[in-house]
């Protein structure tokens, strides 16, 4: 995170690419522990004020999603459990868990790259994010680097399912010994 008087202070807004890049390095540091390559960053006045990446395995909490620990680092730096102002970005599209931080956060807006057909909450296999019923919408932007945030998860689940396999394969042939 950058100092209120850093140079990144006074900077051109950043596009949504430029802060999604920013995303998709926290999701290689998720990569590089094993765990589902997710980054985010939580944006505000023109600076991270948040990071976070996927750790639930690591930490043994299944609540250590990217979103998650990005939400808890900015609501630190801002003293204040609402991010009104703020911006999400993360390079999948948020669960239902993350979805709830984000409406309590009141975050502003959520940007993410890779739709979730399985467990997405912004739209894809549910739509909490702008739920009637919720006090609280944040505007949504998807899409932004779908196929490197896409790249980047499907690559690490085809590389797990070769491992598996590969497992498998090696306890077969060691039992047929």
């Amino acid at each position: 995170m950058k100092s209120s008087n850093s140079p990144l202070s006074v900077a051109a807004q950043f596009s949504d690419e430029y802060w999604m890049e920013a995303a998709l390095a926290r999701a290689a540091t998720a990569q590089s522990l094993g765990e589902v390559p997710v980054g985010a960053v939580v944006v505000a006045n023109n600076q991270i004020i948040g990071e976070g990446w996927n750790t639930p395995i690591r930490d043994h909490d299944p609540s250590a999603h990217a979103e998650m620990q990005a939400i808890r680092m900015a609501a630190r730096h801002q003293q204040n459990y609402r991010l009104v102002g703020a911006t999400l970005y993360v390079t999948l599209e948020p669960c239902p868990m993350c979805a709830g931080a984000i409406v309590h956060a009141r975050l502003d807006r959520v940007v993410y790259g890779a739709t979730d057909l399985k467990t997405g909450a912004a739209g894809s296999a549910m739509q909490l994010l702008n739920h009637a019923q919720l006090n609280h919408q944040p505007a949504i932007t998807a899409g932004i680097l779908h196929s490197q945030c896409s790249q980047v998860v499907s690559a690490f689940f085809a590389q797990r399912r070769a491992q598996i396999k590969a497992a498998k394969k090696a306890r077969k042939a060691h039992g047929a010994d």
